[in-house]
């Protein structure tokens, strides 16, 4: 009888302490590459399509250590993109506090769940098979708890605790780390519309949804890393599922390339287009390189009586924000501050005229075209010396 509770407590595998980290690592890991690719790039996004073996194979895992319906995950990171970081987002560190996000990212996920109207609208295309209606969504949990009683088969009594790691691997990783800290802190290749930001080098831990401004700047995309740093270790296992004819990529993030030289005005602006969020990146820059010198000029005049002006850190606050945020005191405080520089009211002007070109999707070619032309004319006789080498550079987007 001892022996036999010996054995129990021992499980199938005997393994070193060492290896039983690695287990559940290895194991976590699996997990995360199924929802990256899986109910991430495949089912919410649409970049890759996976041979039914591997999506079965990821849809039976998931259920095992998760728990997660693929059609709530789907609508709701789905709603996630199409309300990013406003109160209708599920899940926003602007508006529930990065540590709220942190801390109670899963409950705003069963929350939203519950929400029929987010399921309706964004959770199409989900499976909806035999299997999924009458064992992974009906009995989401019961796949839990065959798994605990399969970690303690094969691991013993140290496979509960391995099953624990296994359950809160994905609430850390996703609800808390990506949901919160990836639009909290990090850096930021691409100026898109919310707070998104690329957090590394965890990526093998989190499958490459680390690149997570990335992935919002190109969403469709199968591949998150656009840098030759970045690493995403989700877009290598696509790679050799696609070698061994198991997936097949259906669109990446397009490469922005420079000519040698300026090229044909309307295939410019096309590209100036489709990397909209690199050009207002790199825009940011041209910014800061002009307005850290006017800035230092204004504050010492300032000093000097010769100037009145209003906070000048909260006036750089406003002169960064999105001009259509803005409440009439922050105006006004900006309209002191172009009073007294030329140069900052151009820069704040030529961003506005910038980023109308693509916003007025309603024009004709030809007036985006002379639109992008009286930009350069500006930006060109501004006496701005960054910002005649950035329309420059822009001249030679292919």
């Amino acid at each position: 009888m001892l022996d036999s509770l010996v054995s129990l407590a021992a499980g199938a595998v005997d393994l070193p302490w060492w290896g039983y980290i690695l287990a559940v690592l290895a194991l976590c890991h699996v997990t995360i590459a199924s929802v990256t690719i899986f109910l991430h790039r495949a089912q919410a996004h649409r970049g890759v399509d996976l041979h039914p073996i591997v999506s079965h194979f990821f849809r039976a895992w998931l259920w095992l250590s998760t728990g997660m319906v693929t059609k709530e995950w789907v609508a709701i990171h789905r709603k996630h993109h199409a309300k990013c970081d406003t109160v209708e987002d599920p899940h926003s560190p602007v508006h529930y506090g990065h540590f709220g996000v942190l801390r109670f990212g899963v409950d705003m996920y069963r929350k939203e769940a519950k929400n029929l109207d987010t399921l309706e609208r964004y959770g199409h295309g989900t499976p909806d098979d035999w299997i999924e209606r009458n064992l992974y969504t009906k009995y989401s949990w019961q796949g839990m708890a065959l798994s605990l009683f399969i970690f303690l088969g094969v691991f013993g009594v140290i496979g509960l605790s391995m099953w624990c790691i296994q359950l809160i691997w994905i609430p850390i990783t996703a609800a808390g780390i990506i949901n919160g800290t990836g639009h909290h802190l990090g850096y930021r290749n691409h100026h898109t519309e919310d707070a998104s930001t690329n957090i590394v080098p965890i990526g093998i831990l989190i499958g490459g949804e680390e690149l997570h401004n990335n992935h919002h700047a190109y969403g469709a995309s199968a591949k998150f890393s656009v840098r030759w740093y970045e690493f995403d270790i989700g877009w290598m296992y696509i790679q050799i599922l696609s070698a061994l004819g198991l997936a097949s990529v259906r669109k990446v993030a397009p490469a922005l390339k420079l000519r040698p030289t300026e090229g044909e005005t309307h295939d410019t602006l096309e590209a100036i287009i489709t990397h909209r969020y690199r050009v207002m990146q790199d825009y940011a820059k041209v910014v800061k390189l002009t307005a850290r010198d006017e800035f230092a000029k204004l504050k010492a005049r300032a000093e000097r009586g010769e100037i009145h002006l209003p906070d000048l850190r909260q006036t750089l606050a406003d002169f960064r924000a999105d001009a259509s945020t803005l409440a009439d005191a922050q105006r006004a405080r900006l309209a002191t501050l172009f009073a007294h520089s030329e140069a900052l009211k151009k820069l704040y002007q030529m961003r506005q005229e910038l980023t109308a070109i693509w916003a007025r999707s309603t024009e004709s070619k030809e007036q985006l075209i002379a639109r992008w032309k009286q930009w350069r004319t500006n930006a060109e006789s501004s006496n701005i010396a960054p910002l005649q080498a950035f329309s420059m550079r822009l001249a030679r987007f292919a």
